[in-house]
């Protein structure tokens, strides 16, 4: 009888341990929640400043593509009382909707309350193969001296608020470039390419 009694009392204690865990863990992502929903962060914003091109043409079967540009990108954290973390972006350039650079990794940073942050990587492509509707439509527009571009950024950010700090978010962000060739062109020739000024900003996406 005592054996009996002795294991429903220590299955009663693990039954109360669990529950009292497990209303910790609620009581917690609640208070986050709460934190999170008073101080409403705002998610980083994104401005291109710029882009030099100092290659982008197809070559061979005109099915590959040769890809080498700098750009310059600023994020700003627009939150008063919030962190955010940088963990891992990747940038890289797209052209309807397909990649035709490699990714080129920025450096972790954390941007504190205000804080602004600006990388200028180089981001290429060489050889690149494309398809064939795809060659067709950049030629096209390669001969039309007007194409669009779009630097893109993924990754992982943070946020930190006090000594707490969250999960990892994911974080896509889009910036769309108007590039001119010929005697259209709006760049300016700097001895190495062509420099285009944008300061235009970029479509930002954050999601667990």
């Amino acid at each position: 009888m005592c054996e009996k009694r002795c294991d429903h009392g220590r299955h009663d204690k693990i039954k109360m341990y669990f529950w009292l865990f497990l209303g910790l863990i609620v009581i917690t992502g609640l208070i986050i929640l709460l934190i999170l929903a008073i101080l409403q962060p705002h998610k980083p914003r994104f401005i291109l400043q710029d882009a030099t091109v100092t290659a982008l043409s197809l070559s061979g079967s005109r099915d590959f593509l040769n890809c080498n540009i700098q750009v310059t990108v600023s994020s700003e954290n627009p939150n008063e009382r919030i962190g955010i973390y940088f963990e891992k972006l990747d940038i890289y350039a797209s052209y309807r909707n397909q990649q035709i650079t490699l990714p080129t990794e920025l450096p972790r940073s954390y941007l504190g309350h205000k804080d602004t942050t600006i990388w200028s990587p180089f981001i290429d492509g060489n050889s690149v193969p494309v398809s064939t509707p795809m060659a067709a439509a950049l030629g096209e527009d390669l001969n039309a001296g007007a194409l669009l571009i779009n630097i893109k950024i993924d990754g992982r950010i943070k946020w930190k608020v006090g000594s707490w700090i969250s999960g990892k978010y994911r974080i896509n962000v889009n910036c769309p470039g108007y590039l001119t060739f010929g005697s259209r062109s709006h760049g300016i020739a700097d001895g190495v390419g062509i420099k285009y000024q944008f300061v235009k900003g970029c479509t930002v996406e954050v999601a667990n």
